[in-house]
């Protein structure tokens, strides 16, 4: 199809200012936006889309994951994240603040665009209108009472688990077939890969073993395809009405593992143990840089006349936290680098005692059971050439000891 220019579309553009009261601003000409839109011929909104779909487009062959449009912020240009680097595009047209709404107001459907202006943001899943295949996680929001945008491509090609390098224990701990009940948490950063590990994981156990899985995310990111499981994707906001509804309807549609994009908050951590307390197997993911901080995370959400109780049921029921970062390698690209903790009987009684602090001296010593620290990863990756022993210094939690171990 061909590629959609900003010229192409500009005279829709003056034709939504034109019609815009030039004293209304801000949220209220958003709004009134949104109603133009409503009433616009759907091929010129099309075209609108479209042209936000070329610089999507561009994303593949410049082995860029993320673009943003919108707001103060963007200075009126297209920007994208290119191997962890932020970057104004080179071919980005110059957008008004103005030009710039109608644009992402474009690429919403009627009732995201009211989901917007009521909340403020919306959370969905992108698909490109001439390859539905080629799919992007979308947020948009306000930025001072204009719209800003984000988009992630979602890579379709799974990652091979052996590609994880999990020690063999740990492997089992992640597969249905060996383990059938627990709480796995895949943790990091926002853009450190949890989403692509957690893929991996599902995409594991729907290739080897006979289940059901559901999914409950906001926004559904990778689609799976059922192979030996069948897989039902909930979206929040679209299938379901919230992550809690989403669980709780889980439970009455006989699943064997439950996943849960995020636990965003105390009721969503809530819920994720009271499913794995039932006897399923939950993974979920974590805004956390380490195994340690996760644990302290999950009881921390907590009110304080509830930690006891949650501390105790962690204990029991967590089997395996794996926490991540993308590290930049020498060749200018990233790699995996990655915390694994197992939940042996030590690292049970540590949680139930609230010894959490003695956790890290497990990992390092747990290499019998897959377990590592994140530093000692770092100096994996040094030793085999793959960062420099710079990157590793700074991406280490625990510098001190990555000193150490560097010697």
């Amino acid at each position: 199809m061909k590629r959609v220019e900003k010229k192409d579309i500009q005279p829709i553009i003056n034709q939504l200012i034109e019609e815009t009261p030039a004293e209304i601003t801000g949220i209220d000409e958003v709004q009134y936006m949104v109603n133009l839109l409503f009433e616009m011929p759907s091929e010129q909104r099309e075209m609108l889309k479209r042209h936000v779909e070329s610089y999507l487009e561009d994303m593949d062959k410049l082995e860029a994951s993320d673009i943003d449009l919108g707001g103060d912020g963007c200075v009126g240009k297209v920007w994208y994240r290119i191997h962890g680097t932020k970057r104004a595009a080179d071919r980005s047209e110059t957008y008004k603040l103005i030009e710039s709404n109608i644009l992402i107001l474009s690429i919403l459907s009627d009732s995201q665009m009211e989901a917007l202006v009521m909340n403020k943001s919306v959370d969905l899943s992108y698909a490109l209108s001439i390859d539905r295949d080629r799919r992007f996680r979308c947020t948009c929001y306000f930025d001072l009472e204009n719209l800003g945008m984000n988009m992630r491509k979602i890579n379709n090609e799974i990652r091979p688990f052996a590609g994880l390098n999990l020690h063999p224990e740990v492997a089992k701990v992640l597969s249905l077939k060996y383990l059938k009940y627990g709480l796995t948490l895949v943790t990091g950063i926002t853009g450190s890969g949890k989403s692509t590990t957690l893929d991996t994981i599902i995409d594991a156990n729907n290739r080897s073993v006979r289940g059901h899985i559901v999914i409950i995310a906001s926004p559904i990111e990778l689609v799976h395809k059922p192979m030996k499981c069948i897989v039902r994707h909930r979206e929040v906001g679209s299938d379901v009405a919230t992550f809690r509804d989403g669980i709780v309807q889980a439970m009455r549609q006989d699943p064997d593992i439950v996943v849960i994009g995020e636990l965003r908050d105390n009721v969503a951590i809530k819920n994720a143990l009271e499913v794995t307390d039932s006897g399923h197997k939950v993974f979920s993911t974590l805004h956390t840089a380490s195994a340690m901080e996760s644990i302290d995370r999950i009881i921390g959400e907590t009110p304080l006349n509830e930690q006891e109780r949650v501390r105790v049921r962690l204990a029991d029921v967590l089997t395996c936290v794996i926490s991540q970062k993308l590290v930049n390698t020498i060749e200018g690209t990233r790699v995996l680098a990655k915390e694994v903790l197992v939940a042996t009987p030590p690292v049970r009684a540590a949680i139930r005692n609230n010894n959490i602090s003695e956790i890290y001296q497990m990992l390092n010593e747990g290499g019998q059971h897959g377990m590592h620290t994140l530093e000692q990863d770092l100096v994996r990756l040094v030793r085999q050439r793959i960062i420099s022993p710079e990157e590793a210094l700074n991406q280490a939690n625990n510098k001190t000891r990555i000193k150490q171990l560097l010697k």
